[in-house]
């Protein structure tokens, strides 16, 4: 008779999926790594994920959802004001960058180890940045951008840029620049955020 996964089964296998993604990179990790980190059997683990491929997008996609909350959470309080939201946002990358377990995007690091663009990992991260830029495109419209496509590119390139800085050169380094480059960026797209700023 076939088990029956206990009840959390697949929550600990992703707890346990992100961790090991997280610290050593999508491709370094084998299925066993999985399950010796789980305690779960093979065939309770491919039951609930048929393979490697499903299982990155499936911690792709939670991580996803936790992401938003969490941008929420930190945009949130500056409801009513886009450019404080933009630049919120902003410092929550760079205070993500400052964390001692921080190794990188990990939405730009499995894209980066999957160059096929039918992989589920290298979708599901294209999906998420995809996602970002038009919150940043849709806040800066907000705002009162002048091209907030342009506005959404320029500041996806310094989110692009501190992350990928941040974690080989740390959030001292260049990556500390982000938020005050984000400033003058807003400044130069949001004729309305240099008049708030002069007040």
């Amino acid at each position: 008779m076939a088990r029956t996964p206990a009840p959390g089964t697949r929550r600990r296998i992703l707890e346990a999926s992100a961790k090991l993604f997280g610290e050593q990179g999508v491709r370094a990790v084998g299925m066993q790594q999985v399950i010796d980190a789980t305690g779960v059997g093979k065939s309770l683990l491919y039951r609930e994920f048929a393979s490697k491929d499903e299982l990155i997008a499936a911690w792709l996609r939670e991580s996803d959802a936790q992401w938003w909350e969490r941008a929420e959470e930190v945009t949130g309080p500056h409801s009513g004001d886009p450019a404080r939201q933009i630049l919120a946002l902003m410092e929550f990358f760079h205070a993500s960058v400052q964390e001692p377990d921080f190794h990188g995007c990990i939405y730009y690091n499995t894209s980066s180890e999957f160059r096929d663009p039918r992989h589920p990992g290298r979708q599901e991260a294209k999906l998420h940045l995809k996602g970002l830029r038009n919150w940043l495109r849709d806040r800066g419209a907000q705002a009162g951008a002048d091209d907030p496509d342009a506005l959404a590119d320029t500041l996806m390139l310094i989110v692009g840029g501190l992350l990928a800085n941040g974690e080989v050169l740390g959030g001292d380094g260049p990556a500390r620049m982000a938020v005050a480059t984000t400033e003058l960026v807003l400044r130069q797209y949001c004729p309305a955020f240099v008049t708030a700023a002069a007040r």
